[in-house]
């Protein structure tokens, strides 16, 4: 389970973190990334998984493995980073490997692309 401090849970900061940051496509995921200029209690990571991806059980399901996978990238984070990992339908199949393989792949592609040098 992702710790409720390292949890994104503003609109406005989902909307800035989608509108402003950087975004990187994976097959099952797109990752959107930016540098926040204070410096909070953690990083912040927030997750959308819409009706596309499936029913409501298939999309907490996907939900859970995000949440799981992305706990295991917290430590590779600056407290100043946001994150927003949005799942596309492809996720519903795919393993916890493999998604976090490809989040892995996606915050190497945009974190240094999203601002000061790490």
């Amino acid at each position: 389970m992702l710790p409720a401090r390292y949890r994104m849970t503003r609109s406005s900061e989902f909307g800035a973190t989608v509108n402003q940051g950087v975004r990187a496509v994976q097959p099952d995921l797109v990752v959107h990334t930016m540098r926040h200029d204070v410096d909070d209690d953690g990083p912040r990571i927030g997750l959308v998984v819409s009706k596309s991806v499936g029913n409501a059980v298939e999309r907490h399901r996907v939900a859970r493995r995000l949440r799981h996978v992305a706990r295991t990238v917290i430590d590779d984070l600056q407290p100043t980073d946001r994150v927003v990992i949005r799942a596309l339908p492809g996720s519903r199949s795919a393993v916890s490997a493999r998604l976090e393989q490809e989040l892995r792949t996606a915050l190497g592609r945009a974190l240094p692309k999203s601002g000061a040098p790490r």
